[in-house]
């Protein structure tokens, strides 16, 4: 299961990471609108007519993080077309079948190019035969490409999340179980103080006292979520401080900065691996339920959590599955984490190693 898990994280990362190169609408946040076909079932197809040209972006970080410009991408659905030496001719897609013809000279798409010129490259590039293979939301948008970007935001959240809380988590609860006494008390008191409030509304709070937005999800979510690492940290300093081999550390003067980085922290890994692979977990769902709270990523940016808030009011018409495809990726990531963060721990339980020898 745990294997499982860890395939499901790796295929995940590579669908967000690689971004708009493997999406089917590579347009930025694959925001690409086409409202004639609106809320189509998946495995719907038909004729995309980009009569001002492909998205296109000559940064290649950002077209690999965002996708590509949202200027000069205008489309339009076809259900049949023609073109001759002078003109286009084309019927829009109606999702009642009935579609008036409408006829355009080539000169006003492409007026830099000859009539032939113009006529092989609309048929060549600019119109394109797309499938839409989760069908499409109520704006007419690819709900898979609209799928693959959220998992990036998903994921984002969640890295950044985990390394706000696992940096401020193990710095005091490392000071705390290290050093003891009136430090320990404070930071104790503090963590206890923490920990009393619960998660989702601190989240709110701290959103909302920085406003909203994609990276204030970062920092509202790591914020919440250090106080278990603390806690857990704090318990293995207190334990391991004790041990012999750190006793003879101190009697041979090593400093206090050594003993905890080179010989403390280092024994305390296991557990915050294990950790971190909750609160990963616990982070996307954190940022799929802000997002649908409206107080997360903002529209027109493709969270998973605005997805659902969108189409949930379909749940109950043919048009379920615009919130049931985001529903089940969610539940895919989260359960991935859990079960590989089990794997962990049961891969670095010294009862389970003894047992296995």
């Amino acid at each position: 299961m745990a294997l499982a898990g860890l395939i499901v994280i790796v295929l995940a990362s590579i669908i967000g990471v690689w971004g708009s190169n493997i999406r089917p609408d590579s347009s930025k946040d694959s925001n690409q609108m086409c409202l004639n076909i609106a809320r189509q079932k998946p495995g719907f197809s038909c004729f995309l007519f980009y009569s001002q040209g492909l998205p296109k972006t000559s940064n290649f970080f950002k077209k690999l993080f965002l996708g590509g410009d949202e200027t000069g991408t205008k489309v339009l659905a076809v259900s049949a077309f023609s073109v001759d030496s002078e003109n286009i001719t084309y019927s829009e897609f109606h999702p009642s079948g009935i579609a008036l013809e409408k006829k355009e000279p080539l000169k006003n798409i492409l007026p830099l190019l000859s009539a032939a010129d113009a006529k092989t490259k609309i048929e060549n590039e600019l119109i394109v035969k797309k499938t839409f293979w989760l069908g499409t939301d109520r704006f007419g948008r690819d709900l898979l490409s609209r799928i693959m970007a959220g998992i990036l935001i998903s994921l984002s959240v969640g890295f950044i999340a985990v390394f706000i809380s696992l940096l401020i988590g193990i710095s005091l609860g490392a000071f705390a179980g290290y050093y003891g006494g009136k430090i320990d008390a404070l930071i104790s008191w503090f963590i206890n103080v923490i920990w009393a409030i619960p998660t989702l509304l601190l989240v709110i709070a701290i959103t909302l006292l920085l406003g909203k937005g994609f990276w204030q999800v970062f920092v509202a979510v790591g914020c919440s979520m250090w106080v278990e690492v603390a806690r857990m940290v704090r318990g293995q300093f207190l334990s391991i401080k004790e041990k012999e081999y750190i006793q003879a550390a101190k009697l041979l003067g090593l400093s206090d900065t050594k003993i905890i980085f080179k010989h403390i922290l280092p024994n305390t890994f296991g557990p915050i691996i294990v950790i971190a692979a909750s609160n990963f977990a616990n982070a996307i769902l954190l940022e799929a339920g802000l997002s649908f709270l409206g107080i997360g990523a903002q529209p027109p940016m493709p969270s998973l959590g605005t997805i659902i808030k969108d189409h949930y009011g379909y749940i109950t018409m043919d048009a379920s599955f615009l919130a049931i495809f985001p529903g089940i990726t969610i539940m895919l990531l989260v359960l991935a984490f859990v079960m590989t963060g089990n794997g962990i721990r049961d891969a670095l339980d010294v009862k389970q190693i003894s047992k296995s020898i």
